[in-house]
Protein backbone atom coordinates (compact mmCIF):
# COMPACT_ATOMS: atom_id res chain seq x y z
CA UNK A 1 0.00 0.00 0.00
CA UNK A 2 1.11 3.51 -0.85
CA UNK A 3 2.08 5.61 2.20
CA UNK A 4 1.15 8.84 0.44
CA UNK A 5 -2.43 9.85 1.15
CA UNK A 6 -4.41 10.92 -1.91
CA UNK A 7 -6.07 14.34 -1.75
CA UNK A 8 -9.87 14.61 -1.80
CA UNK A 9 -11.51 16.46 -4.68
CA UNK A 10 -15.17 17.45 -4.34
CA UNK A 11 -17.20 17.55 -7.56
CA UNK A 12 -20.03 20.09 -7.89
CA UNK A 13 -22.24 20.22 -4.76
CA UNK A 14 -21.00 16.94 -3.23
CA UNK A 15 -19.38 18.68 -0.21
CA UNK A 16 -22.37 20.92 0.51
CA UNK A 17 -24.70 17.94 0.10
CA UNK A 18 -22.62 15.82 2.50
CA UNK A 19 -22.61 18.62 5.09
CA UNK A 20 -26.45 18.65 4.95
CA UNK A 21 -26.64 14.99 6.05
CA UNK A 22 -27.00 13.94 9.72
CA UNK A 23 -23.88 14.11 11.90
CA UNK A 24 -23.51 10.34 12.33
CA UNK A 25 -23.75 9.81 8.58
CA UNK A 26 -21.16 12.54 7.94
CA UNK A 27 -18.77 10.93 10.44
CA UNK A 28 -19.04 7.50 8.85
CA UNK A 29 -18.62 8.91 5.33
CA UNK A 30 -15.69 11.04 6.46
CA UNK A 31 -13.98 8.01 7.95
CA UNK A 32 -14.68 5.98 4.79
CA UNK A 33 -13.19 8.78 2.66
CA UNK A 34 -10.13 8.92 4.93
CA UNK A 35 -9.62 5.19 4.43
CA UNK A 36 -10.03 5.62 0.66
CA UNK A 37 -7.37 8.34 0.67
CA UNK A 38 -5.02 5.86 2.36
CA UNK A 39 -5.83 3.15 -0.20
CA UNK A 40 -8.17 1.12 2.01
CA UNK A 41 -11.95 0.57 2.03
CA UNK A 42 -14.50 0.85 4.84
CA UNK A 43 -16.78 -2.13 5.50
CA UNK A 44 -19.79 0.04 4.53
CA UNK A 45 -18.20 0.89 1.14
CA UNK A 46 -19.18 -1.26 -1.83
CA UNK A 47 -18.56 -1.09 -5.57
CA UNK A 48 -21.44 0.73 -7.26
CA UNK A 49 -22.79 -1.29 -10.17
CA UNK A 50 -23.23 0.32 -13.56
CA UNK A 51 -19.74 1.75 -14.03
CA UNK A 52 -17.92 -1.19 -15.60
CA UNK A 53 -15.46 -1.63 -12.75
CA UNK A 54 -14.42 2.03 -12.91
CA UNK A 55 -13.59 2.12 -9.21
CA UNK A 56 -16.83 3.90 -8.28
CA UNK A 57 -17.64 3.19 -4.64
CA UNK A 58 -20.72 3.95 -2.56
CA UNK A 59 -20.96 4.22 1.20
CA UNK A 60 -24.40 3.41 2.58
CA UNK A 61 -25.53 4.43 6.07
CA UNK A 62 -28.96 4.44 7.65
CA UNK A 63 -30.44 6.18 10.66
CA UNK A 64 -33.92 6.67 12.02
CA UNK A 65 -34.74 9.17 9.25
CA UNK A 66 -33.67 7.04 6.31
CA UNK A 67 -30.83 5.78 4.18
CA UNK A 68 -27.98 7.96 2.96
CA UNK A 69 -25.35 7.40 0.33
CA UNK A 70 -22.07 9.00 -0.63
CA UNK A 71 -20.36 8.03 -3.87
CA UNK A 72 -16.69 8.48 -4.70
CA UNK A 73 -14.16 7.15 -7.18
CA UNK A 74 -10.70 5.74 -6.60
CA UNK A 75 -10.18 5.29 -10.34
CA UNK A 76 -7.37 7.85 -10.50
CA UNK A 77 -3.98 7.66 -8.79
CA UNK A 78 -3.88 11.44 -8.25
CA UNK A 79 -6.95 11.89 -6.02
CA UNK A 80 -10.15 10.49 -4.54
CA UNK A 81 -13.09 12.29 -6.15
CA UNK A 82 -16.32 12.63 -4.17
CA UNK A 83 -19.07 12.52 -6.78
CA UNK A 84 -22.39 12.66 -4.93
CA UNK A 85 -23.96 12.62 -1.45
CA UNK A 86 -27.69 12.17 -0.97
CA UNK A 87 -30.56 10.70 0.99
CA UNK A 88 -32.14 7.78 -0.84
CA UNK A 89 -35.80 8.63 -1.17
CA UNK A 90 -37.04 5.77 -3.36
CA UNK A 91 -39.01 3.10 -1.55
CA UNK A 92 -38.60 0.60 -4.40
CA UNK A 93 -35.77 -1.74 -3.51
CA UNK A 94 -32.14 -0.96 -2.85
CA UNK A 95 -31.25 0.24 -6.34
CA UNK A 96 -29.82 3.74 -6.64
CA UNK A 97 -32.48 5.96 -8.27
CA UNK A 98 -31.93 6.79 -11.95
CA UNK A 99 -31.68 10.55 -11.35
CA UNK A 100 -28.89 9.97 -8.82
CA UNK A 101 -27.12 7.55 -11.20
CA UNK A 102 -27.31 10.23 -13.91
CA UNK A 103 -25.70 12.75 -11.55
CA UNK A 104 -22.95 10.26 -10.67
CA UNK A 105 -22.24 9.51 -14.35
CA UNK A 106 -22.08 13.24 -15.20
CA UNK A 107 -19.80 14.01 -12.26
CA UNK A 108 -17.50 11.10 -13.11
CA UNK A 109 -17.03 12.75 -16.52
CA UNK A 110 -16.15 16.01 -14.73
CA UNK A 111 -13.59 14.12 -12.60
CA UNK A 112 -12.09 12.56 -15.74
CA UNK A 113 -11.76 16.02 -17.32
CA UNK A 114 -10.16 17.37 -14.13
CA UNK A 115 -7.61 14.53 -14.13
CA UNK A 116 -6.70 15.31 -17.75
CA UNK A 117 -6.12 18.95 -16.74
CA UNK A 118 -3.94 17.90 -13.79
CA UNK A 119 -1.91 15.52 -15.93
CA UNK A 120 -1.46 18.17 -18.65
CA UNK A 121 -0.29 20.70 -16.05
CA UNK A 122 2.18 18.14 -14.74
CA UNK A 123 3.66 17.37 -18.17
CA UNK A 124 3.77 21.02 -19.22
CA UNK A 125 5.84 22.16 -16.22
Amino acid sequence: MNNKEKPLEWIASSYKDLMALPTGVRRLVGYALSLAQAGDRHDAAKILKGFGGAGVIEVVESDIDGTYRAVYTVKFKEAVFVLHSFQKKSKRGIATPKEDMDIIHARLKIAEARIKELRNEKTNH
